[in-house]
């Protein structure tokens, strides 16, 4: 069975997030914004369905899936295009797949103890953030 990420997740370290967000083509004012929010992650899991929230003082955004199923994604969060978008597991790791007009887009979540890792990716950028488990 693969592992729980049930829990809230704050961030503790946060390494080229600009260099991310210029990637996928967002504005100037909003990087600024947003490399500056502390995000909030809420992770319910029940088996293979996920449901996570992120939360900020700017946005905030949402996402239900069921693992192994492609689904249309809207990216209100971030740059708002369309992606289809599967998340499979690979050994205890969620690794995400998202098409559209950027290349190499996606995300992988693993948790090593009591923090959870994420690494994002587009294009040629890699942002890796790190959340503690909150009590």
């Amino acid at each position: 069975m693969p592992v729980d990420y049930s829990g809230t997740w704050d961030i503790v370290s946060n390494v080229n997030f600009e260099g991310y967000m210029v990637a996928l083509g967002i504005d100037f004012a909003t990087r600024k914004i947003a490399s500056m929010l502390k995000p909030r992650k809420v992770i319910a899991q029940d088996g293979d369905c996920f449901t996570i929230k992120t939360f900020t003082t700017f946005r905030n955004y949402d996402c239900s899936f069921r693992t192994g199923e492609e689904f249309e994604e809207v990216m209100s969060g971030m740059d708002n295009r369309l992606c289809l978008t599967v998340v499979t597991w690979n050994n205890d790791k969620l690794v995400c797949v998202q098409k559209g007009k950027k290349k190499n887009r996606g995300w992988s979540h693993w948790i090593q103890g009591d923090e959870l890792h994420l690494e994002l990716t587009c294009e040629d950028q890699v942002c890796k953030q790190v959340f503690k488990r909150t009590v």
